[in-house]
């Protein structure tokens, strides 16, 4: 018989994190609220807790991709007025 694998959602494996973080409840209990394996909720906490200083932190690979395509915007927004005045003044030639 062949089993599936079970595929989850990034805001479920937070929640699942931070209920982890939070000792509230054991791991054991967590993974049997949720059917898991207690050994995927330590992971995910583990991932989660390595990776929460990235959320704070300005230089992320994002927010250099978001300024390099508002600068090649702007290029293209000039291109585009420079081109329009260029076939603007050949129209105004050819009448």
């Amino acid at each position: 018989m062949k089993r599936s694998r079970r595929t989850f959602t990034a805001e479920f494996k937070a929640k699942v994190a931070l209920e982890a973080i939070k000792e509230l409840k054991t791991v054991s209990e967590l993974a049997q609220d949720y059917q898991l394996v207690p050994n995927q909720i330590s992971m995910w906490k583990r991932e989660f807790l390595s990776n929460a200083g990235k959320v704070f932190d300005d230089r992320t690979p994002e927010a250099d991709q978001i300024k390099k395509l508002e600068k090649e915007k702007e290029d293209l927004v000039q291109q585009i007025g420079q081109l329009t005045v260029d076939n603007n003044w050949l129209k105004k030639k050819l009448l």
